[in-house]
């Protein structure tokens, strides 16, 4: 952390350049407790210095700690586990501080990303979360919250190996360029599909991490896999998601000129039929019953709309990722019966 924070900053981050600046550093560790993210911690160590930080400020710099850590997935810590925070050059954090819930999801913004320079991520760091050379020096949201998490899930559940990780996170970014679709979107799509990203998730039909279903014209088929589609269930993560690049040239994903919406890109797994119809709140061509959260209000006897399928997938993902403590109970424990469930058996 050498260079100086821009001086074209004013207000808040005039405190944040003030305390970056003003602080020595010191070896300071804190253990973590149950509930702990390292983002929070971050964001508690400059409250307890009452210096205004922003999200994308406390994003960074949680990377930046868990490189210093060598921690493999910034997302991912444990109770138990000691962290030194010496890199953000602050006192000791007062376990105190902590106490209560600490909000790690507001949105993170281009604009909010260019006032944070000294641990901005490199263009190199950029290449190993995912982005191409180019890339690493435009794009301006560089981490994908959604994504990261669900990849620290699925390497937690086992259903992929760590020393496998940055190559799911490649072909993962790679498909999402080549079909212009936000990466936190296909996350969305494999938690409600397979619990995150299991590719041995199957209710009999339907099989691995975005359910190919058996029969003509269905996906098995699409990727070659029509006289045997449970041989799905016998490959790993990465070569399911080679499927799933046949799958979504097939299903003419090639050939969208603007960036793909969540609700497309899950109604090309789910139905690809059900795209021509656009109206937000108009039922859709829809087989049922499908998983609950994806019918209006949550209920099996009601429609599918656009509209209905972003909630059910948004609330899929608080759910499993825990990212709605406190204020969903409801689908919280429904979340907890159904993760490793395929969606069509919910």
């Amino acid at each position: 952390m050498n260079t100086p924070v821009s001086t074209s900053m004013s207000g808040k981050g005039a405190a944040f350049q003030q305390v970056w600046a003003g602080v020595q550093s010191s070896h300071k560790t804190v253990e973590v407790e149950s509930g702990d993210t390292l983002i929070g911690l971050v964001k508690a160590h400059f409250r307890q210095n009452q210096v205004p930080i922003t999200e994308t400020q406390a994003t960074q710099l949680a990377h930046q700690v868990a490189r210093h850590n060598q921690l493999d997935n910034p997302d991912l810590i444990l109770p138990g586990q000691k962290i030194d925070f010496a890199s953000l050059q602050l006192p000791a954090l007062s376990r105190q501080v902590t106490q209560g819930p600490l909000d790690i999801h507001t949105p993170i913004t281009a604009q909010a990303l260019q006032q944070l320079r000294p641990s901005g991520l490199t263009a190199d760091a950029l290449a190993l979360r995912g982005a191409s050379p180019s890339e690493a020096h435009t794009n301006t949201s560089g981490i994908h919250t959604v994504l990261e998490k669900t990849l620290g899930r699925a390497v937690e559940k086992g259903f992929v190996a760590a020393q496998d990780l940055d190559a799911v996170r490649q072909k993962v970014m790679g498909l999402a360029r080549r079909y212009n679709f936000a990466p936190d979107d296909f996350a969305r799509l494999t938690l409600m599909e397979s619990g995150g990203m299991n590719p041995q998730a199957s209710n009999g039909s339907c099989h691995g991490i975005i359910q190919f279903c058996d029969g003509a014209n269905r996906g098995a088929a699409a990727v070659g896999l029509k006289n045997n589609p449970r041989a799905i269930l016998g490959m790993g993560l990465l070569q399911q998601l080679d499927l799933v690049d046949r799958y979504f040239s097939q299903a003419g994903l090639a050939a969208q000129g603007q960036k793909l919406g969540l609700d497309d890109l899950y109604l090309t797994v789910l139905t690809p039929a059900a795209r021509q119809e656009t109206r937000p709140d108009v039922p859709l061509p829809i087989a049922g019953p499908q998983a609950r959260h994806l019918h209006v209000g949550g209920d099996t006897r009601q429609p599918i709309t656009r509209n209905s399928i972003l909630a059910g997938l948004h609330s899929m993902t608080d759910a499993l990722l825990g990212l709605a403590q406190g204020k969903n109970n409801g689908s919280r424990k429904y979340a907890e019966m159904a993760q490793n469930t395929p969606a069509s058996l919910r």
